[in-house]
C-alpha cells in the first residue's frame, strides 16, 4: 500500500482531532508534518509532535494537506492553500472560504465521494452541522425526493472554538460556586452558561445568521440539487461542550413513514438509528450529544410522522460537532482520495 507525507496545518480542538483521527483510522502516512504560526510542542493523546511554521514551503514534498486553522483572507487556508496546491499537494479545508466556489468540491463522503473526482486541488469540508445533516437527507433524497426542509440546530460550544469552551467551563464553575457573572467572556455577546444564544454569525438583511445561511447553500451543494426549499429556523449556541443536535422537518414528493426512513438510515454508512421510546434503557430511546461524544457516528432518532401531512416526517439528530462534523470527515476525504487513486503523489 502507497503511503502519504501528510501535513496538518492548524493545532486548535479541530487540527488536535484530526491527529487523533488519522492515528485511530491508521491512515497510510508515510509522515505527519504539523503547521501553525508558530513553533512549539503539542502532545496529543501522549504522542508529541513538533510545530513548525506554515510557510510556503513547508508544503514541498506534502501529498495530502489537512487544514484546521483560521477562516479569512488572512487565515492559513486562503493565504497557503492555493501554494500547497500548485505544489502538487491535495488540500482538505475545513473552513467556509472554499466551499461555495464553483472549482472546489464540497464533500462528505458517504454522501458525494464521486465528486472528489473533479478536484483541482482543493477539496472542502462542509460546516459542521451540514455535515451530519445530509447524512440524513441523503437516502430519503434518493428514494422519495426531498421537497422542503425546515431545520433548527442547537450547537455546542466547542464549535466556536477553544476560548468558548473555557468561557463555558468558567461560567458553569462561577453558577456551581454561587457566583455572579457580571458581564460575558469574549466568545460570545452574552452570558452561555445556563442559557442558550439564538444566533450564530452575523445577520444578512433579512435577518438569517451566517450559519444558518451555510446550511441552505452547503446541502443544496452537496445534494446536487438546487431545488430543495431550505428554511433554518434558527442555529442556536447551547451549553454544551461537545456534539450537534437538530430538529429537522422533512417533505418528500412521494409520501413516506417512520418506518421506511428508519430503514434507509439504517443501511446507510455513517448513521445509526436510535429511536425505540419505550425502551427501559433511556440510551436507546432517543440519540443524544453527550453519548455521541467522541465518535465518528452521525445518530438519529425521535421519527414521527407529520401530523397532518402523509409526506413529512419529523426527525432529531446528533453529531460530535469535532469528528464527523470536522475532523473525521476531513480524514475520509483524504481516504476516500486514496481509495480512488486521486493524490497524485505517495510511495
Amino acid at each position: 500500500m502507497s503511503q502519504y507525507n501528510v501535513a496538518v496545518v492548524g493545532v486548535g480542538a479541530v487540527g488536535e482531532e484530526i491527529l487523533r483521527v488519522l492515528s485511530e483510522h491508521h491512515f497510510p502516512a508515510k509522515s505527519i508534518k504539523v503547521l501553525a504560526r508558530t513553533p512549539r510542542t503539542i502532545c496529543v493523546d501522549g504522542k508529541d509532535y513538533q510545530v513548525e511554521a506554515t510557510t510556503a514551503e513547508a508544503f514541498d514534498g506534502v501529498d495530502i494537506a489537512l487544514f484546521a486553522g483560521t477562516e479569512g483572507e488572512k487565515g492559513a487556508a486562503v493565504t497557503f492553500g492555493p501554494g500547497a496546491a500548485a505544489r502538487g499537494c491535495v488540500v482538505i479545508d475545513n473552513g467556509a472560504d472554499f466551499r461555495m466556489r464553483s472549482d472546489v468540491p464540497l464533500v462528505v463522503p458517504e454522501v458525494n465521494a464521486d465528486a472528489l473526482i473533479e478536484h483541482k486541488g482543493i477539496i472542502a469540508n462542509p460546516n459542521c452541522s451540514t455535515a451530519q445533516l445530509v447524512l440524513t437527507l441523503k437516502p430519503i433524497h434518493d428514494a422519495f425526493k426531498i421537497k422542503r426542509v425546515l431545520i433548527s440546530t442547537y450547537q455546542a460550544v466547542s464549535g466556536a472554538g477553544g476560548a468558548a469552551v473555557d468561557e463555558l467551563q468558567a461560567q458553569t464553575t462561577a453558577l456551581g460556586e454561587g457566583r455572579q457573572i457580571s458581564s460575558p467572556g469574549p466568545a460570545f455577546p452574552v452570558q452561555i452558561a445556563a442559557n442558550v444564544i439564538p444566533q450564530i454569525g452575523g445577520f444578512d438583511d433579512a435577518g438569517y445568521t451566517s450559519e444558518e445561511m451555510k446550511l441552505v447553500h452547503e446541502t443544496r451543494k452537496i445534494l446536487g440539487d438546487d431545488s430543495i426549499a431550505i428554511t433554518p429556523m434558527i442555529t442556536a449556541r447551547v451549553p454544551v461542550f461537545v456534539g450537534h443536535s437538530e430538529s429537522v422537518y422533512i417533505e418528500t414528493e412521494k409520501p413516506i413513514t417512520p418506518n421506511e426512513a428508519r430503514e434507509l438510515w439504517r443501511a446507510f454508512p455513517g448513521l445509526s438509528v436510535v429511536d425505540d421510546i419505550h425502551a427501559d434503557d433511556p440510551s436507546l430511546r432517543y440519540p443524544t450529544p453527550l453519548a455521541a461524544a467522541h465518535k465518528d457516528t452521525t445518530y438519529v432518532g425521535r421519527v414521527r410522522q407529520d401530523l397532518g401531512n402523509k409526506n413529512g416526517l419529523t426527525f432529531w439528530v446528533v453529531s460530535d460537532n469535532l469528528r464527523k462534523g470536522a475532523a473525521t470527515n476531513a480524514v475520509q476525504i483524504a481516504e476516500a482520495l486514496v481509495e480512488r487513486g486521486l493524490v497524485k503523489r505517495g510511495a
